[in-house]
């Protein structure tokens, strides 16, 4: 099947709360085309299949931590605080919402989520493989590792991904 979405659409509404990788439930029905309150009707009626390292309700200061993150409008918007899914959560959305597009789109979320934790491990692997090269070889190429290094850290300006909202704390 066709891919509906594009990975760096969904890329760009995961973010990191309480030490994980989440999704917020107005988020997650916008990319499934249903209603913010449709999606939470369904978890509701199942809340057996989403317990708490599953999902979980954000708190007033992360909401307000959002809102200056994001510049989200205090007038519209939310009048209750949003859910964040997190990746086992997103998972089992697919099975409270049993539409065909769900499903599709279910696909292309654990996608994003499996391109995320690749580009992070390896990234990880780089680093520690560069750091063992550092302690086989001696000084003289040292001004290589730096440079490595150099190369290793993106721009100020270049977009890093998801990135960790400030606040919020493992």
């Amino acid at each position: 099947m066709k891919n509906l979405l594009p990975l760096e659409t969904i890329e760009k509404r995961i973010l990191i709360m309480r030490g994980h990788k989440v999704m917020l439930d107005r988020h997650l029905a916008e990319l499934y085309m249903v209603g913010t309150g449709e999606l939470n009707r369904a978890v509701k009626r199942n809340l057996d299949r989403f317990p708490a390292d599953f999902m979980f309700r954000i708190t007033a200061a992360e909401r307000e931590n959002l809102k200056c993150q994001f510049g989200i409008s205090s007038w519209g918007g939310d009048r209750v605080l949003p859910y964040a899914f997190t990746e086992q959560g997103v998972a089992m959305l697919s099975s409270v919402l049993r539409s065909k597009k769900a499903v599709y789109v279910n696909i292309q979320i654990m996608r994003a989520f499996v391109n995320l934790r690749c580009i992070l491990s390896s990234h990880k692997d780089l680093a520690r493989k560069l750091a063992e090269l550092e302690k086989k070889y001696d000084k003289q190429f040292q001004s290589v590792f730096d440079a490595i290094r150099m190369l290793m850290t993106p721009p100020p300006d270049a977009d890093p991904g998801p990135k960790t909202v400030p606040g919020f704390k493992p």
